[in-house]
């Protein structure tokens, strides 16, 4: 099986997380944004430009590389890897409760635009679980 490079970001406003949800597919649950990895690019800079991309915000902060996970995606009719790593960011901007954006630059062929949900949970009350294991190193910036 191929493996793809992948990263993902816990942001964090205070004691928020921002996550998001695929409002015309629920099944792709509950995540936080991430992506793929460019040919030579740095996971750090990857992490970054996928928030931006995927939120439309900017000004987001690097805290840190939580850790690297390999896992196997054939449960999700996915036949690869994914060589993912995990960042926290932090913003410390204002948006409203909840908000709308449109990803403009999908990776892996993926239709042309993508409309995407986000909005902050409290991380001191139960927290909503993340789709595909995306919550293996949440742990880890609380």
């Amino acid at each position: 099986m191929k493996t793809k490079r992948k990263v993902y970001s816990y942001i964090t406003r205070g004691k928020q997380l921002l996550v998001m949800e695929h409002p015309f597919s629920p099944e792709a649950g509950i995540q936080v944004p991430g992506g793929t990895i460019e040919p030579n690019e740095d996971p750090a800079h990857a992490a970054i430009r996928e928030a931006e991309e995927e939120t439309g915000l900017k000004s987001f902060q690097l805290v840190s590389l939580l850790g690297e996970q390999v896992r196997d995606m054939r449960d999700y009719d996915k036949h690869e890897w994914h060589h993912r790593y995990f960042f926290h960011l932090i913003y410390d901007g204002g948006t409203p409760p909840r908000w709308r954006h449109t990803e403009t630059t999908p990776s892996e062929g993926e239709q042309a635009h993508i409309i995407l949900e986000f909005y902050w949970v409290d991380l001191s009350k139960k927290l909503p679980k993340l789709i595909a294991e995306l919550d293996f190193f949440l742990k880890d910036c609380l």
